[in-house]
């Protein structure tokens, strides 16, 4: 259920009886020469329609921007600094809890967004508003996409290249392909250490075009495999929290002292 498309009379018995809700969130950032700008949200919020149409969950409208500024040396890019998307995505998930709300799953598709939402989520759950967390669609899937990519690529890569050749086929540059596997870099977590330091902040510091891995490696046959496969991730995840007593979910009380 994608709540822009109800009228407020249409939803009255969703809130009445369930209280979960989806939130995608993305960037608005450079993907290479031959992704779009906007691929992470777009990639967020076909998998939160996807799994909540399948479940009949609440999906909100997506969050397009997120914490970029790593690619700010890339035309485009657009960020907020983290405590305001931390504070905006707390008023927005308070907001829902209002309407009965008390587990909201934040679709994610951009790692500069992570620990700013789980940071949000402890904040819900310290004073028992709501069970928040934050869910990355390529980490519910790690295994198929060691089995299909020898270089997935953290950023811009192949797998985020084959998604939106699947969902948004129109949206790549597929001429562009070579370039971007050319004039980018193949990500080493470990050679960017300097004696046990990480001494990068930025995109551009790793890569000149700004993404990694070998894009050539996409199809839209891989795309579809990857998005059903995280959908079913997500769809079980959705299930299962819903399935929870909220007295299982919100935070342990202070040891006893007496008890030790």
């Amino acid at each position: 259920m994608f709540l822009p498309h109800q009228s407020w009379p249409d939803l009255a018995d969703y809130v009445a009886d369930e209280s979960l809700a989806v939130v995608p969130l993305g960037s608005t950032e450079q993907h290479g020469p031959h992704l779009p700008e906007g691929t992470d949200y777009l990639i967020a919020e076909a998998l939160a329609r996807a799994a909540t149409d399948r479940t009949g969950y609440l999906c909100t409208p997506p969050i397009p921007v997120g914490v970029s500024s790593h690619h700010r040396q890339f035309h485009g890019t657009m960020w907020v600094d983290p405590p305001v998307f931390r504070d905006y995505v707390e008023s927005l998930s308070r907001n829902l809890t209002y309407h009965g709300i008390d587990r909201i799953v934040y679709v994610n598709a951009h790692g500069g967004n992570v620990q700013h939402l789980r940071e949000v989520g402890r904040r819900l759950h310290e004073d028992e508003t709501a069970f928040a967390i934050e869910w990355m669609w390529d980490e519910s899937i790690p295994g198929l996409i060691e089995e299909v990519f020898e270089t997935p690529g953290p950023h811009g890569g192949p797998k985020e290249t084959a998604m939106i050749m699947h969902i948004a086929a129109e949206l790549v540059r597929e001429d562009r392909l070579e370039d971007a596997r050319d004039g980018g870099a193949i990500f080493d977590y470990e050679a960017e250490l300097v004696h046990g330091a990480r001494i990068f902040y930025d995109a551009i510091e790793n890569s000149p075009n700004g993404v990694f891995g070998d894009q050539t490696d996409a199809t839209p046959e891989i795309g579809e495999r990857l998005f059903e496969a995280a959908t079913e991730q997500l769809v079980a995840l959705l299930e299962w929290l819903d399935d929870q007593p909220f007295s299982d979910l919100v935070a342990s009380p202070h040891v006893d002292p007496r008890s030790t």
